[in-house]
């Protein structure tokens, strides 16, 4: 067994030994779901990266700067954006309702403010795009094991959903935010020592510099294309992600969500850049790759020194679990709370529900390691699940918390709309879109367009009765 998979083997048991240990402290499916609603901002900070910080913004970004410059730092600034708008916008409005009517999911605050109708329309939505960004860390997973540690590429997805089940099947949020500690603190220590190495083996900041050095597009960071489609794709869903909105229902008051996802923002800011770095320099390191994805594991394992590349690994192994539990959070919420309690057992027990819960997470696991081998492609998953939030989500939840005459038929109007033009334009452009209108530009576009024509229509008519 080399270095690289001792660590890493090591460590993975240490999770789940973690996770089994808090998970003796649920009592209930309120602890489950919302941690009994006592995160402070250290916790909420803690669990808020390190579910941000995942496949997207270690093997994917690292990918994107390899191949695209430094304008790969808005795939994960574009995120910062859209948690800033979170924490001081979104986030304490809609903590207040979740405490004062024990809400426990985005589903249930759907169906406060809007309806039945809603509520099981967006979940169902839910499952099948959370299924996606699941499957999009397990293939990160998958090919960093095979990569570092020669393991096959279905092995090492079946290793990664195995971790995470384990240790978030024992108490969820409750287990989740406390695990996202030491996934945290192995993630800044990793990636704290192994960029400047990195950038050393490059041939120092003169050597990333001089890579791709004629090619100005290489080096612009305000690439109008891809700021633009970054930005349209991925901030939003950082604004309404259930997964993270469902993590500030366990906050224990509104400074902790100010002050914690605030931090988080302040994170993901200064991290943004150093995916793009490390794939810059791999493009130095390594010149033509066959797949991007493959520019940090061969860092890990060819341009550092071994102890640091284990140290490193274990931080990006890090980074991809930590981001799955959230995906699986918002699966086993969507179909044990906002389904099975909602529409099939509304007379379920507490002990029920936390029975289904764990059954539902140990069962979206298995699924979404299927779904990781039948698919390679990180970003492809991960922009589904991302577009899918942002045109079903966004409208809905913006007009609910600061509208309100906003309306059951303006919130399904903006879904339909914003789900068809996106799938529209998915479709018929293999998800290239019309120029800078991307299938979420357009889908997002559509659904806010949409929305308040409904709107104004309902408020005509009322204005006239």
């Amino acid at each position: 067994m080399n270095l690289h998979l001792a660590v890493l083997s090591v460590y993975s048991l240490g999770l789940m030994a973690l996770g089994l240990w808090i998970g003796r402290r649920v009592r209930g499916a309120s602890d489950f779901f919302v941690a009994g609603r006592r995160l402070g901002p250290g916790l909420i900070f803690s669990t808020m990266l390190a579910a941000n910080i995942g496949a997207g913004s270690t093997v994917n970004a690292t990918g994107l700067g390899y191949s695209q410059g430094l304008a790969a730092w808005w795939w994960v600034g574009s995120a910062a954006i859209g948690s800033t708008a979170l924490a001081f916008w979104i986030g304490p409005a809609i903590r207040r309702a979740a405490a004062a009517h024990d809400l426990r999911t985005v589903g249930d605050y759907l169906e406060f403010r809007y309806s039945q109708t809603v509520r099981g329309v967006v979940s169902t939505l839910l499952w099948f795009g959370s299924i996606a960004i699941l499957a999009g860390q397990l293939i990160a997973i998958g090919t960093i094991l095979n990569v570092v540690a020669a393991i096959p590429f279905a092995w090492g997805c079946a290793i990664g959903g195995a971790v995470i089940t384990v240790y978030f099947t024992a108490g969820g949020l409750l287990t989740s935010a406390w695990v996202n500690v030491v996934q945290l603190t192995v993630k800044m220590l990793g990636f704290a020592v192994a960029l400047p190495l990195a950038i050393s083996a490059a041939g120092g900041w003169s050597g990333v510099t001089s890579v791709r050095g004629n090619d100005m597009a290489y080096w612009t960071f305000a690439r109008g294309d891809l700021a633009l489609a970054y930005f349209v794709a991925i901030a939003p869903a950082f604004v309404v992600s259930p997964g993270l909105l469902q993590k500030i229902f366990g906050a224990r008051d509104d400074r902790a969500v100010r002050v914690g996802v605030g931090l988080n923002a302040l994170g993901l800011f200064v991290y943004a850049i150093v995916p793009a770095l490390l794939g810059i320099a791999a493009r130095g390191l390594f010149g033509t790759l066959a797949d991007p994805q493959q520019a940090l594991p061969l860092i890990l394992i060819r341009a550092l020194p071994p102890i640091v590349g284990a140290i490193g690994l274990a931080a990006v192994f890090s980074a991809e679990i930590s981001a799955a539990d959230a995906s699986l959070f918002m699966l086993t919420t969507s179909l044990s709370q906002d389904l099975y309690k909602r529409f099939i057992a509304p007379d379920a027990s507490d002990d029920t529900v936390l029975r289904v819960a764990r059954w539902t997470a140990f069962v979206s696991g298995i699924f979404g390691i299927a779904l990781a081998v039948a698919s390679a492609s990180i970003v492809q998953v991960l922009t589904i699940f991302y577009t899918l939030l942002s045109v079903s989500l966004f409208v809905p939840i913006v007009a609910g918390l600061f509208v309100p005459s906003a309306s059951t038929r303006d919130a399904l109007a903006a879904i339909s709309a914003g789900v068809a033009v996106m799938l529209m334009i998915q479709v018929s452009t293999g998800g290239r879109g019309y120029g800078l209108v991307t299938p979420a530009l357009g889908g997002l576009a559509a659904a806010i367009i949409v929305w308040g024509v409904s709107h104004a229509l309902v408020s005509h008519r009322r204005h006239r009765g």
